[in-house]
């Protein structure tokens, strides 16, 4: 059975069947119950394909995800999918590599997909408005905002945490556990980015504490990925530098250079302590138990879709969310102070 089965059945044009179908406007009360008896009277069942493709109201919101590997925001993923589809919206995901440029990659997917807005996942903190000229939708960045750029808090909505004072917070744990010499761990101190900021609280918390930057403790690995924490985790050891901490940038991070410690006959957190941000899941299940600052994942991405919903629909301005993160306490620091 077809829609010109419907329409004939109406006697009304198949035009006009479609238009019930699509929940156009331009349909009278009497003519849409008409139809609608019709299609529960004769058991009829739309194609959904080959409505997708007549339908001119798009329900899509991207959601663009900088770094495929990144298990932190993989769980994010999860819950705007799940909040999305619950708004009666479709995600469209996009993953990107970390060198790849998300503002374009949004705008074209803009473009072929029809969206209504875009979640960035991850991304630069130095828009400038110029190069967001070709997104035209709104659009929110979660997990990091627009620090360094030109912004206004008119031109995006965010939700973050205070990556900087975050980093001083995790440094201060371990000098309140009588560390001194704290090594960091994190992919590039000049990115624009969460790793700048982070280095940043880094150094901060040091000098609050009265300990000198020592450079030589200080590990660029240039990405994210595992293999390259291990390797350079590997080089500081193997450097002969003296330190009894690593404060790593991510969890992810944090395992592998967990992995170099012990692969090097350095025991964690006897032989050297280590602490981390993010509160991924996995992180929990490491041999010894992972300390780490988590991020509330589920928040940020319920909040994150909630105020996309809230511009598409025009219920709401742009806003801007800083939120906390909470020490998951494990196995991995030690309390050297006695």
């Amino acid at each position: 059975m077809t829609i010109k089965d419907i329409a004939a059945y109406c006697g009304v044009s198949t035009s006009t069947v479609s238009r019930v179908l699509n929940d156009h406007p331009d349909v009278s009360p009497a003519v849409r119950d008409q139809v609608n008896e019709a299609i529960q009277a004769l058991h009829f069942v739309p194609n959904n394909s080959a409505r997708a493709l007549v339908s001119t109201r798009s329900t899509a919101i991207g959601v663009v995800s900088r770094g495929v590997d990144n298990p932190f925001l993989s769980s994010l993923i999860r819950v705007l999918g799940r909040e999305i589809h619950d708004q009666g919206y479709t995600m469209v995901l996009h993953q990107i590599s970390t060198q790849a440029d998300e503002i374009r990659a949004a705008a074209l997917l803009e473009r072929e997909k029809k969206l209504l807005g875009v979640i960035f996942l991850g991304g630069r903190f130095n828009y400038t408005k110029e190069e967001l000229e070709p997104l035209t939708v709104p659009f929110v960045c979660c997990t990091y905002t627009n620090t360094f750029g030109d912004l206004t808090e008119d031109d995006y909505s965010s939700v973050s945490i205070r990556d900087e004072d975050e980093a001083a917070k995790a440094v201060q744990y371990l000098v309140d556990r009588g560390h001194r010499r704290i090594a960091m761990i994190l992919d590039d101190p000049a990115d624009y980015s969460i790793g700048q900021l982070r280095f940043q609280g880094y150094k901060r918390a040091l000098a609050a504490a009265g300990i000198d930057y020592d450079p030589a403790l200080a590990v660029f690995t240039g990405d994210y990925a595992m293999d390259a924490a291990y390797d350079y985790t590997m080089r500081l050891i193997d450097s002969g530098a003296d330190f009894t901490a690593i404060l790593a940038i991510s969890d992810a991070i944090a395992i592998a250079a967990i992995k170099a410690l012990t692969d090097r006959g350095r025991r964690v957190p006897e032989d050297c302590s280590v602490i981390a941000i993010d509160g991924m899941e996995l992180s929990a299940y490491t041999v010894p138990t992972l300390t780490t600052l988590r991020q509330p994942a589920e928040e940020m991405a319920l909040e994150s879709a909630r105020m996309l919903i809230g511009l598409i629909e025009g219920t709401a301005p742009h806003r801007h969310v800083l939120m906390e993160t909470t020490l998951r306490p494990g196995d991995s620091v030690a309390d050297i102070s006695a």
